[in-house]
């Protein structure tokens, strides 16, 4: 009895599907917009070069608005990473946090310290430079000013 339902339901599904796919397989009239005078009723053939709409978000490059909360929460993140010794990933969290709020003395500073920590004396110095253009008269700037002074 299994067997014979089976088989029964295996040859409606066989039966039935031929006449499914010839509706599928019909080609869907193209609806046409009410055109204006003088314009094409055809598709644009090319999509937009600059923007296509096929761009993966997640390979998009990340948009930095200001967001000095986040250049907070950055910075802390790049201090964790700094009093484990990992100099390099907490000088990545430090540029983000000078992204996300480009007037962060602190977040400069850091960058500097960073920088110093991998050898990297010019880039220290430009760091430095920047704590000192940005909040001249702050005590992050006389100690960037006294590693300026060291170089």
């Amino acid at each position: 009895m299994t067997r014979t339902l089976s088989l029964a339901c295996l040859l409606s599904f066989f039966l039935i599907l031929p006449a499914f796919s010839q509706e599928k397989g019909a080609i869907p009239q193209q609806r046409q917009s009410p055109s204006k005078p003088g314009q094409s009723t055809t598709p644009s053939a090319a999509p937009d070069e600059e923007n296509p709409p096929e761009e993966d978000e997640s390979v998009a490059p990340e948009k930095y608005t200001l967001d000095p909360l986040e250049s907070d929460r950055n910075i802390k993140v790049g201090n964790f990473y700094w009093h484990k010794g990992k100099y390099r990933p907490a000088l990545q969290r430090y540029e983000r946090a000078t992204r996300y709020n480009p007037n962060s003395a602190e977040a400069f500073f850091k960058v500097g310290e960073a920088e110093e920590k991998l050898n990297n004396k010019d880039a220290a110095k430009l760091a430095f430079q920047k704590v000192v253009q940005i909040a001249p008269d702050t005590k992050l700037a006389q100690d960037a000013k006294k590693k300026l002074s060291k170089n």
